[in-house]
């Protein structure tokens, strides 16, 4: 029996997506395929982990897969990758982590070397972010068909507040919060694979983002929204916001801190910053009356250092995202149609 295929990919015989997703074409197959088959209040919210109640408690619940190339870059590896984005994920809804799984797909002749070094980076980005790992599963696929190694994760948290964080939070006047500079992660993947060197190496800001979140829900911050600018970086991010929100986001060009040498190596590639995929960076929203509290929390944190406010919530036409520009021209943003950096989580 053949099943019919819903409005959004009426005709396509094959998922026609560019490997590693992130793009508008991602977006419509999560929305429009994945996410009917599977709805229900918990999934329909559309949050970077699942918002849970049990016996009483109140938890947070994610997943996630990584596939990077190469395994090992500038400033992490798979393994950190893996904890921290598992962490990160549970941080978005002002969970505290408190236990990972880990499932190996491992390719047939990965030198063990290799799966100790991966393996010791989860260990201790795990004793950093103050996680256990207490499950998780093993498999063996043929030489040639697993590049190396893919990693697997789910994450379990404790939400200790009474926030409901999430895009349909968002409100008119709230202050958009980077957490700082954006593109490092995507930028030292890439040059790594085309063999890009600069005065200085550019280090992938992968790092766990739960203690910087607590700082500011214990500050008594009214958080109203955080996501992490992963796939598809802030661009992505804030469109998808936007959309779930059904609020107009402004962010100004000029306030979004981005380091030289990475701008110059997007320069070089023909990449943008915006849509560069992070993996230490996240958004916030909080009411405009918090925003300086906020940056300034923020920062007493050393990977949100050059924390900022880059825009803020407006009365403009809703689901849109529109940047001004450094010559003070307003340009509508918008999700990519594909992943312009496969592979780099």
């Amino acid at each position: 029996m053949r099943l019919q295929c819903p409005m959004p990919f009426a005709g396509y015989d094959t998922v026609t997506l560019a490997h590693g997703g992130g793009g508008r074409l991602m977006h419509r197959l999560i929305e429009g395929v994945i996410g009917p088959t599977f709805a229900n209040p918990v999934l329909d919210a559309r949050h970077d982990a699942a918002d849970l109640r049990i016996g009483g408690e109140r938890l947070a619940f994610t997943t996630d897969s990584y596939v990077v190339r190469p395994l090992f870059f500038p400033g992490g590896d798979i393994g950190k990758l893996a904890v921290c984005g598992t962490v990160n994920d549970l941080s978005m809804a002002g969970a505290e982590p408190a236990y990972i799984s880990v499932g190996l797909i491992l390719e047939e002749g990965l030198p063990m070397e290799t799966l100790w070094q991966v393996l010791q980076s989860i260990r201790a980005s795990a004793a950093e972010a103050g996680v256990k790992v207490v499950t998780g599963d093993t498999k063996v696929v043929e030489h040639g068909k697993g590049d190396g190694l893919y990693i697997n994760t789910a994450g379990i948290g404790v939400v200790r507040h009474a926030l409901a964080i999430g895009p349909k939070s968002l409100r008119a006047g709230d202050a958009i919060v980077l957490s700082g500079d954006l593109g490092r992660h995507g930028m030292a993947i890439m040059a790594v694979r085309e063999g890009l060197e600069f005065d200085s190496e550019i280090e992938s800001d992968c790092a766990p983002l739960h203690r910087a979140v607590a700082a500011l829900i214990d500050g008594g911050i009214e958080v109203h929204f955080l996501r992490d600018l992963t796939r598809g970086g802030a661009v992505s991010a804030l469109v998808e916001a936007a959309e779930a929100g059904n609020v107009h986001i402004e962010v100004d060009e000029t306030a979004i801190p981005v380091r030289d040498d990475v701008r110059g190596a997007c320069e070089i590639l023909g990449f943008d910053p915006l849509y560069v995929a992070n993996e230490g960076r996240f958004v916030v929203a909080v009411p405009a009356a918090d925003a300086d509290r906020t940056v300034a929390i923020l920062r007493e944190f050393s990977d949100c250092a050059s924390a900022c406010v880059a825009g803020r919530v407006t009365g403009g036409p809703p689901k849109q995202v529109t940047l001004r520009t450094a010559i003070g021209v307003p340009r509508i943003l918008d999700m990519l149609s594909g992943e312009q950096l496969p592979r780099i989580c």
